[in-house]
């Protein structure tokens, strides 16, 4: 091998070294003119959507569909109200923010774990087949509720519309327990012979209590055959009640796969509004889901009726009619239905409760007064009314205004105000007395009404006045005549007396004083002094 030896003198060793980037210099400019191959990318792999779905995966993407669709009405509600998720929110914003921030995240875990279990997103369309994994037996027979209990103590609290509400655990009542406590509407003597709805099916089979039974061979849809038979009598809210008891009550398992059933058909129908280009049989499945979606809303609803009619029976005698109290329930009970959250693992009739309550009360506030009071005075009426009971039973007397307004933080003022709103108005066709031969109209007196010996005077009056009048000079009488209104009631000026007579202002004012010194003549004034006594 040869060996290279070292230059002698540093002249040559710097010219060996200046050969050397020359020789990188050329070795660039040969690899600039040949590009390399380029690397081929490796293909992602694609992994294949579940095809086969259990129980526990549906289950999953129900929830994920249920999830998107309240974070899209909570997202609706923030664009009413002008409330943006990037700005510092204010006080009142913050609850409805932070439950838009919350139901983003769990969308976003549902999400990545239908993405980690190959089930693909959210939207992914279920078949019935699907929606029978997770839905239980059907329940003929009135079940037990199997919802866990509460602890005893600890209140129920959840969120409507931005606001905290405690809520109230009711208990559904039997049927034979409502009809037998139910108050009826009218009597018997009250409404006479009219026609009364017989159901064939409770005539046929004799038996009352048979006829709320709901058997397998029936269907929940079926028409009921009703058949009008004159000069019969029935109470119309028992008639009610022996509808609405033909619906078997609710577990808790199937009130879930009812409120399941029902965001499915929610969600349906957002997909058919939504989306314009859907084939035949995915708008036909679609079509199926929304209308079952509709008939477990209406199982739900009818289910849950007795719920209504025991709660409205708290109400009945303030003004409203029970019926009345009941339909206005039921608004309450649809409202229920539509915002029921099956995810927070409390019962239906638990969540309805406040809705049915706050529909009654807000009906009895417009409806139940003959002259209506608004709603918020209604509350502060109900206040006044709930602390001067609570102040009766602590102080043994009637709490006085001072008192009342200390409690409430009002003035005695305001408070006698409101004291007076919440007086009901009387009837001046109230019948009093054993025999109710007169009315409380008769005992107010007539403001406008004239005295029998008022009116006697005032004549007597008149004429004296006119025979002393008479006395006086046709221009003397007519001049005070005029100025005072003694004929038509008008007192006139000097000038308009004047202009009557032709003469001036100043010579009128001289014939009234004469005048008026002739008056005061005790021949004439003493007469006219016993009238003013």
């Amino acid at each position: 091998m040869p060996v290279t030896r070292a230059p002698k003198n540093k002249a040559k060793a710097k010219k060996a070294a200046a050969k050397k980037p020359v020789a990188k210099k050329i070795a660039k400019k040969v690899a600039k003119k040949a590009p390399a191959k380029p690397v081929k990318k490796a293909a992602p792999v694609k992994i294949p959507v579940k095809q086969i779905l259990d129980a526990r995966d549906v289950q999953l993407i129900v929830d994920a569909k249920a999830a998107i669709t309240q974070q899209k009405e909570i997202l609706a509600e923030l664009e009413a109200r002008g409330i943006s998720l990037n700005r510092i929110p204010k006080a009142k914003d913050r609850p409805l923010i932070d439950q838009a921030r919350d139901i983003a995240k769990t969308v976003e875990k549902l999400s990545a774990k239908l993405k980690k279990e190959n089930l693909g997103s959210a939207n992914r369309l279920l078949k019935k087949s699907d929606y029978a994994l997770i839905a239980p037996a059907p329940v003929l027979a009135a079940p037990t509720p199997t919802a866990k209990a509460e602890k005893p103590g600890k209140p129920l609290v959840t969120k409507i519309d931005g606001e905290e509400v405690e809520l109230e655990e009711v208990e559904l009542e039997d049927l034979e327990s409502l009809v037998a406590d139910t108050p009826g509407e009218e009597s018997t003597e009250e409404k006479g012979n009219q026609p009364r709805v017989v159901n064939l099916a409770e005539e046929a089979s004799g038996n009352e209590a048979d006829a709320f039974t709901l058997k397998a061979s029936e269907e929940d849809d079926a028409p009921v055959q009703t058949v009008m038979t004159a000069g019969a009598t029935a109470d119309p809210v028992k008639d009610y009640l022996k509808q609405i008891g033909r619906v078997a009550l609710l577990n808790a398992e199937l009130e879930v796969e009812l409120a399941t059933r029902i965001e499915a058909g929610l969600f349906a129908e957002e997909m058919i509004a939504t989306e314009k280009k859907l084939d035949k049989k995915l708008k036909k499945e679609l079509e199926w889901i929304s209308e079952d979606g509709a008939r477990a809303k209406n199982h739900l609803l009818e289910a849950n009726l007795r719920l209504v009619v025991s709660l409205a029976k708290r109400y009945t005698g303030r003004g409203m009619l029970f019926l009345d109290l009941i339909q206005e329930g039921n608004l309450g009970l649809i409202r229920a239905v539509e915002k029921f959250d099956y995810t927070k693992g409390y019962k239906f009739s638990t969540y309805a409760t406040w809705w049915i309550r706050q529909a009654i009360t807000r009906a009895m506030a417009d409806q139940a007064r003959t002259i209506r009071i608004p709603v918020h005075m209604v509350e502060v009426i109900n206040k006044l009314a709930r602390v001067q009971r609570q102040m009766l039973q602590d102080l043994g007397r009637e709490p006085t205004p001072e008192e009342l307004a200390r409690e409430l933080d009002m003035t005695p003022e305001k408070v006698v105000e409101v004291q007076k709103y919440g007086r009901e108005p009387i009837s001046l066709h109230t019948p009093l007395g054993e025999e109710g031969d007169s009315e409380f109209g008769d005992l107010i007196e007539d403001s406008e009404a004239v005295v029998p010996a008022d009116a006697v005077s005032f004549t007597l009056l008149q004429e004296q006045l006119h025979s002393v009048l008479d006395t006086l000079s046709e221009r003397e009488a007519g001049v005070v005549a005029m100025r005072f209104g003694l004929t038509d009631g008008q007192p006139k000026t000097l000038d308009e007396i004047g202009k009557v007579y032709g003469v001036t202002r100043e010579r009128i004012r001289q014939i009234e004083s004469k005048t008026m010194s002739k008056l005061r003549h005790p021949s004439r004034s003493q007469v006219l002094r016993d009238y003013l006594d």
